[in-house]
This record gives C-alpha cells, structure tokens and sequence, in this order.
C-alpha cells in the first residue's frame, strides 16, 4: 500500500473508528465450533449495548447466514465486483447485530488477487455503518487469508477442543502468526468441555508446547461447556444465547462478552478501524522450506 493510501485510510471520517475494536476468531482446525463461538458471542455483546459487526472471512464457504437462518441476497462477491457497496450487504441477526455475508462455493473468493484485496480494503474505508466491535469469523486451516485476517486484528481468539488434531493445528497456526507475522498474543477458548477443569487442562496441554517452542502469551479467556442445548438450537436455525439464554453454554458466552468488553482498545493503531484495514494489504508471503516443531 502507498502512503498516500494509507493516510487516506487514517483520515476516515466514521466518528467512531477510535473505539473500534478488532477481534478474530480463527482456529487452525474445521468442525471446533469457530462460528458458533463468533456469533453467540456477538450477540451477547448485542444484548449488552454494544454494536457489533461480524465478518463472515470463510470467503470461499460461508456460513454465519445459513447458521442463523438467514437469507442475504448480495454478498462479498458483490462488492468486490463493484455491484454493491458494503454498507449495502449487511444482513441483520438476533438482537440487531450487523452480518457481512461471503460466498459459498467459489475458489475464486478463496485466491482473490492484489486488486481485489485493495478493493475489500476500500470497501472498509467507505463504510458508513456505525459499530462498536467488528469479529472476523475466519476460515479454517492457515491459508494466506486466515492469516492476514489474524494479523490485522487487534486480538486473535483460538477456538480448541479436546481432540489432537484440534491442539496440533492450532499450534501451528499461532507458530506461523508468531513467527512469520509478529503476533504473540493469543486469547485462547476452550469449546466443549465438560468442566471448567478440563477446560483449563485443555489449555495446559497447549501452553505446554507453546511455551516450549513458541515465544508467545496464551491466555485462557473461555471454557464454553459441551451443552445439548447447542444442538436443539442449531436445528432451530437459532443461537443457543437467544434460544436458551439460562443454559451453561449461553452463560459462559455471556461471560466470554464480558471480558471483551473489558480489553482496552489501543490509542495508537493497533485495533482501529483504519489500521486493521490498512495491515489487511500488507500481506507477508508465507515462507516455505522453515523447519522447526
């Protein structure tokens, strides 16, 4: 990106870009409840007075719509193509929460070019919507989009599960942040636990590799609890935070807003608006041929 362009970008006149707070969600492996982790969440913080705006980054396989029952008839495909401004796109959820849909079914929304890239960028730029907190809901695995969308946020959440492949995948993806795109910092959610105990077992198995090979700050911010009422809701096409709001699950999300709500957003970029935007084209290539565990 030029300098003219980002001075461009931190001239953006939304009066509320210095209170805008940048969380991603990412977690290595598919199937550890991300979305689900991304969307109750946010409607907690809805149902707490805050604006929230989420950001279906599953480019190429959407779903935060379909989760929740929703129909959008324009999408990121359509702003990258011009047809649509991004304002013009988002979808309201539960308790008022702003959605930005992506696509389903296209390689190409996966591998977007430079261009394309500056134009997603242009569209944030733009943007006349108000919010308070923007959560980027990225795709699994450590494609080059997950791992800009993790950088250019202010905080990153890991959603784990018990399950090998859960803490191995998201060991590499914080070893590839730290090591090739300078983030250290990692909140860590453990999804679907049966106690709060092995919740924090959970994150021990994973502070243990980390803190081995990694230079890097784990923090467990959530034990969300295994809760059937997860699955009744899901069949309902609704969030278990608006379908059954006493249930365990609904209650830990509460508390995982809660907290959120509590990280201070930076002065200095870091977490504004126009900063996550600007890092979002500052894409390091991923440097292949590293060793290392």
């Amino acid at each position: 990106m030029t300098r003219d362009q980002a001075s461009g970008l931190r001239m953006m006149n939304q009066p509320n870009n210095d209170k805008v707070k940048v969380i991603a969600v990412s977690g290595g492996k598919g199937g550890v409840g991300k979305t689900s982790v991304s969307i109750n969440t946010a409607v907690a913080l809805a149902e707490k007075g805050k604006r929230v705006l989420v950001l279906d980054a599953d480019l190429g396989l959407a779903n935060v719509d379909v989760m929740l029952g929703i129909r959008a008839e324009k999408n990121l495909s359509h702003v990258l193509s011009g047809d649509a401004e991004l304002d013009d796109i988002i979808v309201r959820g539960p308790k008022g929460i702003g959605i930005v849909p992506a696509t389903s079914g296209s390689q190409a929304m996966v591998e977007l070019t430079q261009a394309q890239h500056a134009g997603l960028i242009r569209a944030f730029s733009e943007m006349r919507t108000q919010f308070d907190i923007l959560i980027v809901d990225t795709a699994a695995g450590i494609s080059d989009m997950v791992l800009s969308f993790s950088r250019a946020s202010q905080d990153v959440l890991i959603v784990v599960c018990d399950e090998p492949t859960s803490i191995t995948d998201a060991y590499a993806l914080i070893k590839i942040l730290s090591r090739e795109h300078g983030v250290f910092h990692f909140k860590i959610v453990a999804n679907m636990v049966r106690s709060l105990r092995e919740g924090m077992e959970l994150f021990a198995k994973l502070s243990k590799v980390t803190d081995r090979f990694l230079d890097v700050a784990l923090e467990l911010v959530a034990s969300i609890p295994f809760d059937e009422n997860l699955r009744k809701a899901v069949r309902k096409q609704k969030l278990v935070v608006e379908a059954y709001p006493k249930s365990p699950s609904a209650i830990a999300y509460h508390g995982l807003a809660n907290k959120i709500m509590t990280w201070p957003v930076p002065q200095q970029p870091g977490g504004h608006l126009e900063f996550f935007v600007e890092r979002l084209v500052q894409r390091k290539p991923i440097q292949e041929g590293r060793t290392g565990e």
